[in-house]
């Protein structure tokens, strides 16, 4: 077996031009996603706060070992979350704040 594919699958492949689809797996939940409240209220509150005094992803990293005891998630993982909220949280908060004038 030169490239280590059983005969069924060879035959698969033979009998269709097209390739058979994937089977789909359902999302993992991510560690991260236990602390998205709390990392959400933070980045809330920071819109409202001096551009001086918002939080760092460091610092959200360290407040939430500190305070909520949480090692199991790394600082990349945590990182790449608040890069994909924080935007999504400031859409809101400004489309929330014009349909209240």
């Amino acid at each position: 077996m030169k490239y280590q594919v059983s005969w069924h699958t060879v035959d698969e492949a033979a009998g269709s031009a097209w390739s058979t689809e994937r089977k789909r797996y359902p999302r993992r939940e991510s560690k991260v996603d236990q602390y998205a409240a709390i990392i959400d209220a933070i980045l809330l509150a920071d819109l409202d706060a001096p551009r001086k005094q918002r939080h760092t992803v460091r610092r959200i990293h360290a407040r939430l070992i500190d305070e909520r005891s949480m090692a199991d998630v790394s600082y990349g993982r945590l990182r790449a979350y608040v890069a994909e909220r924080k935007p999504q949280i400031a859409v809101a908060s400004v489309s929330a704040r014009n349909r209240q004038r």
